[in-house]
């Protein structure tokens, strides 16, 4: 599924350069890469490496994950509605650069706090396997507690 997909990527890069209303040679100079191979990139005739698609994407200031998915980089099954999520955020013409990025941090955000809720004895309703006895007290839940000696 991880198939080179550059053709998607150059367009979607040229989109977002213009959304950015950068010019090429801006967006090379910003990215620091040459401004031929930015260009070869959004032609789609060069397949630009990680770090490369990082800094495009850091210039731009977009999701260095939604340039790894379109170049195949990342498979997109994985995380395909946080990726399709950001990249609606992203290519709205009607927000700003500043908004997007608080509507990304927001959405991170909940996201992570969702994640966490998720991975482990975080809720206390949901007790794992224990059965509640009269004689336990909130701290006989801590775990055993010894000394040295």
């Amino acid at each position: 599924m991880a198939s080179l997909n550059v053709g998607n990527l150059g367009e979607y890069l040229r989109e977002q350069r213009r959304n950015a209303q950068l010019s090429l040679r801006q967006l090379a100079d910003a990215a620091g890469v040459s401004n031929p191979y930015l260009s070869q990139i959004e032609r789609g005739l060069r397949k630009p490496s990680a770090e490369v698609l990082q800094q495009v994407a850091k210039a731009l200031r977009i999701s260095a994950e939604t340039l790894y998915v379109r170049a195949g980089i990342l498979d997109a099954e994985r995380d395909r509605d946080e990726v399709e999520t950001r990249a609606v955020i992203l290519a709205d013409p009607s927000l700003d650069e500043r908004q997007k990025q608080v509507l990304l941090q927001i959405y991170e955000s909940f996201r992570k706090e969702n994640g966490l809720a998720g991975e482990g004895p975080v809720r206390p309703e949901e007790p794992e396997g224990t059965e509640a006895r009269p004689s336990d007290t909130p701290d006989s839940d801590a775990g055993p507690r010894r000394t040295a000696g």
